[in-house]
């Protein structure tokens, strides 16, 4: 059975920062390729940031570049998040997933998706 537990979100002042991670079971985590993807109340699910299965590949959208970390650890079968300098358009509900995909930025290419971590950021 397959899980993905993401924890760390929480309520931050604007300039704050949060680390996100998330704990995967059940799958050859290292296999996989790692993203976090954010939704806000009324929008779209929209993509944050992805990591290769080595690390090698990284990609941001254009809106955390410069602000956010993300990182994995395959021998404890966990990514991370590193939030910094947040902004309360941050603010959304957080989901880390995994998937082989060819395309990091779309949702279609991950299969496994956790229940999500709320981030909230007040200005």
């Amino acid at each position: 059975q397959v899980q993905l537990v993401e924890s760390g979100g929480g309520l931050v002042q604007a300039g704050g920062s949060l680390r996100l991670s998330c704990a995967a079971s059940g799958l050859p985590f290292s296999a996989y390729v790692m993203a976090w993807f954010r939704q806000a109340p009324g929008k779209e699910r929209e993509f944050v940031a992805a990591i290769s299965w080595s690390g090698g590949r990284i990609d941001y959208a254009d809106s955390v570049k410069g602000r956010f970390t993300i990182s994995r650890d395959n021998a404890k079968t966990s990514g991370y998040l590193q939030m910094n300098s947040l902004k309360p358009e941050d603010t959304a509900v957080y989901y880390c997933a995994l998937g082989r995909g060819s395309s990091y930025y779309s949702k279609s290419s991950y299969k496994y998706w956790g229940q999500g971590t709320q981030v909230t950021v007040s200005s």
